[in-house]
């Protein structure tokens, strides 16, 4: 199979009717800053595993290895929807990406705030095809055609409903009135002022909340590649967080 040296020449993207990979060169980096992202694979669900490993590609300097890099961290989901696996060479990077000084660092920001948007979507394999349009960006800069993926309109739908509102100032000082967590351990939680917050999967901060819901005073700021952290009085941790409502 193709090792690392070859890894600028065929690699694949899978078309959404199919399990067959059409040819592509691929690439990219992110910021290192972002490895805090990384989860135990026993604690994460698949999409968990995609991102952690997306994030695990941040140290990859060249954009197509980057690019090759995250569609190889995609086969834990493509190994749930019992899909052809992802091509060796993508895979053996995502699972050793080199170090290196990231490029386009712009466009890979963009790239990861969309991969994680597509955690909007119910159907993981609608959620793997946003992954991978999510891409787009980096194909483009590389000169690439564009993979047959495109983001769900459900997404779309879910992003435009938003197109209209006040931009939220931070940061947001707010009231947990009530919260769930899932069997990841990751939380949903419904503030006093109607919006609604999820951690993000791959963040390594759980949460082990025992107190009365209403006993959580919370504050949300800005953090580094467009994501969000939410803080809870009298607690040190902070959590990776995105807005569903």
């Amino acid at each position: 199979m193709t090792k690392f040296s070859n890894l600028h020449h065929a690699v694949s993207a899978p078309y959404p009717e199919s399990n067959r990979f059409p040819r592509l060169v691929v690439a990219g980096a992110l910021l290192a800053t972002a490895v805090f992202w990384k989860l135990p694979a026993a604690a994460a669900g698949p999409r968990d595993e995609v991102i952690a490993g997306m994030y695990r590609c941040a140290a990859v300097g060249d954009t197509r290895a980057w690019l090759n890099c995250i569609y190889g961290a995609a086969q834990p989901m493509r190994a749930a929807l019992h899909l052809t696996p992802a091509p060796e060479a993508q895979t053996l990077l995502a699972q050793n990406p080199p170090a290196g000084a990231p490029a386009d660092l712009e466009i890979r920001n963009q790239v990861t705030v969309d991969a994680i948007g597509c955690n909007a979507l119910n159907e993981d394999r609608e959620w793997l095809d946003c992954y991978y349009a999510s891409a787009q960006p980096t194909r483009a800069r590389l000169g690439l055609s564009p993979a047959p993926q495109t983001r769900p309109q459900s997404l779309s739908q879910l992003q435009g409903s938003r197109a209209h509102e006040e931009p939220l100032r931070f940061p947001i000082s707010s009231r947990i009135i009530s919260f769930q967590i899932d069997e990841h351990g990751y939380f949903t939680a419904q503030l006093a002022d109607g919006q609604t917050w999820r951690q993000v999967p791959g963040d390594t901060n759980l949460a082990h909340w025992n107190k009365s819901q209403a006993n959580y005073a919370v504050q949300i700021t800005r953090g580094a590649l467009h994501s969000f952290n939410l803080r809870i009085q009298g607690i040190s941790v902070e959590y990776k967080v995105e807005r569903t409502e």
